[in-house]
């Protein structure tokens, strides 16, 4: 059971695990601490939206200051939550809502504003409305787009914009996104707009009105459903993923596009940024994670481990390791240095502290391993190492690290290479020549050589144990049968390009030709970045996995029978008490 590589074969491979080991230790699932609809029934989900959970902490006296809130099917749930610490009381709920007529798809706390007396939780809907609900207070205040004149689309994405006690963001169905301000109206007739500003498969509209009124702004991003958005750490960039299979990010406050990647096929489902806002990694339908520099606006891997859709990324902020060496010396620009001291609006922990060191200097003194994780479809959950032979795979660790090093170890290209660098303000990406070389590190899996390769960049990274045999992947494989699917799905996609271009004239008549990104720095061939392979692949739900957070003490995950596990970190389970364990129900994974 505890074993770190994932079982291959036979009734192993079908068999839901309860615990995972990694290199920190053993993940234990807590039985007693799952949460779920009272009467503890899976859920038939059939046609269902995804079951999701947020997290709000109000700083009660007791110490005990965690609430979550979930959805299933028609039903809203609202309890304390325990963790650990005790075992789920689910006669108790602070308070249950059901739905006539539509169903709650997702929801978010404003954490600025969270106490013991009062939260502010915003709920989206199947059938385009918002809700503004205090379930403390058991009170409504507001819905927005309650006539749905603003849009008729099922809300697929709403979140507080950071640092912000009023403004929020809602992303539909139909690719549209609308910023919101709970203190205005949302007017009793359809709103008309004014272009703000416009770019490469992208619109912003103003909302125009002799009051103001909600929206405030219309974003038009891509083609077909905008799935998901996320801030960055220090809420300046807003990275979002449609079912064009285009990650866009954009500068948030300027409305203006950063920079752009592209799925190997199919949409892209969700998205998420790392703690020091360097990498954005996303997830979808074709059965990868891809990680994605913000610096550098290029694909820097791809991680396989899923053997269907990811439905959700995170960042596990509490194991990403970092590791300095004395003296420590800072070679960044004065600006460089100011940027880190205004990096992130919350997390301010010790981990992201020494990340921004990591990232003010280019001298090396810090050694850095991201953590992320991931869930699908698969009913999987994959955990990851982003580590420096993958950040930077072209150099010693002695030597200092520039763009121009990375240009320079570029080979069989053909092309001169040049000292030319890409820079945050030129999201289009690396000159011509910038292409990765081969070989190329395979993260967390043997060390390989191959001739011509010139100077391996990772023969001297210690090796992570327990690597996944299952996960183990033949690069030319994998590109044959995706190939096939990506040339069938260019067709509906093209289909779809021709008809939205139609509908929306406002956008610029530029269209991506799906069939011509493979190969191009959008959406880089697969034997031409590194490949991750996941540190542990676990099977640990009977349905679909919807929901992956990281909290201090543990992990979150939830299916869509609607059972909300918690892992139990290493070293955590000893919180509970026999007690607990003695009058735990009987869960649904053994």
């Amino acid at each position: 059971m505890s074993k770190m590589a994932a079982e291959g074969g036979g009734k192993e491979m079908n068999e839901i695990k309860s615990q995972f080991s990694t290199r920190e230790g053993a993940y234990k699932l807590l039985t007693h601490s799952e949460y779920s609809r009272p009467n503890r029934v899976p859920f038939n989900s059939q046609g269902s939206n995804p079951v999701r959970v947020s997290f709000v902490n109000v700083n009660d006296q007791s110490g005990n200051g965690d609430r979550i809130c979930f959805n299933v099917g028609r039903e809203l749930y609202f309890y304390i939550y325990k963790g650990v610490r005790k075992a789920a009381d689910l006669s108790k709920p602070i308070d249950k809502r059901i739905y006539k007529g539509t169903q709650p798809t997702c929801h978010d706390f404003n954490h600025l504003t969270a106490t013991a007396e009062s939260v502010s939780l915003l709920v989206g809907f199947s059938a385009g409305q918002v809700q503004l609900i205090d379930p403390i207070k058991k009170e409504t205040s507001k819905l927005f787009n309650e006539e749905r004149l603003i849009d008729k689309s099922r809300v697929t994405c709403v979140k507080w914009v950071p640092g912000s006690e009023s403004l929020f963001l809602v992303a539909h169905s139909s690719g549209n996104m609308y910023l919101y301000n709970v203190e205005h109206t949302c007017g009793t007739t359809a709103p008309h707009y004014q272009l703000l500003k416009q770019g490469e498969n992208y619109a912003v509209h103003t909302c125009k009105s002799k009051s103001t009124r909600n929206p405030l702004l219309k974003w038009t991003v891509g083609e077909g459903a905008l799935n998901e958005f996320a801030f960055s750490p220090d809420g300046k960039f807003l990275a979002c993923v449609s079912q064009d299979g285009f990650l866009r990010v954009f500068n948030f406050d300027a409305v203006e596009l950063h920079g752009t990647m592209k799925s190997y096929f199919g949409g892209l489902l969700c998205v998420c940024w790392s703690p020091d806002g360097k990498y954005i990694v996303a997830g979808g339908e074709d059965d990868l994670v891809t990680v994605w520099s913000f610096t550098d606006c290029r694909v820097i891997a791809r991680g396989h481990g899923h053997k269907s859709w990811v439905s959700v990324v995170a960042f596990d902020h509490y194991t990403t390791s970092v590791e300095e060496s004395d003296p420590m010396e800072f070679s960044g620009s004065d600006e460089d240095f100011q940027d880190q001291i205004n990096f992130g609006r919350d997390r301010a922990n010790s981990t992201q502290s020494r990340l921004s060191k990591r990232n003010s200097t280019d001298s090396r003194p810090v050694s850095v391993t991201y953590r992320f994780g991931s869930v699908g479809q698969d009913t999987q959950l994959c955990l990851w190492d982003l580590t420096e032979d993958i950040l930077f795979p072209h150099l010693p660790l002695s030597r200092t690290r520039t763009h121009t090093n990375v240009m320079n170890t570029c080979g069989g290209t053909g092309a001169t290479a040049t000292t030319s660098t890409t820079t945050a303000t030129n999201p289009g990406g690396i000159a011509a020549g910038d292409s990765l070389p081969a070989p190329l590190p395979r993260s967390n899996s043997l060390p390989h050589s191959a001739a011509g390769a010139g100077k391996s960049a990772v023969t001297d990274i210690p090796v992570a144990t327990g690597v996944s045999k299952f996960a183990t992947l033949s690069l030319h494989d994998r590109k044959d049968r995706h190939m096939d699917k990506d040339h069938k799905r260019n067709h509906s996609m093209g289909h779809i390009s021709s008809k939205s271009s139609d509908k929306l004239n406002l956008l610029t008549k530029t269209k991506t030709d799906p069939a011509k990104t493979l190969g191009t720095q959008l959406c880089p061939r697969m034997e031409d970045v590194p490949l991750l392979e996941p540190l542990i692949c676990k099977k640990i739900a009977h349905e679909r996995l919807t929901v992956l957070i990281f909290l201090e003490d543990c992990i979150v995950t939830a299916c869509q029978e609607g059972f909300i596990c918690t892992w139990a970190r290493p070293g955590k389970v000893g919180l509970l008490t026999s007690q607990n364990q003695a009058n735990s129900p009987s869960g649904t994974v053994v």
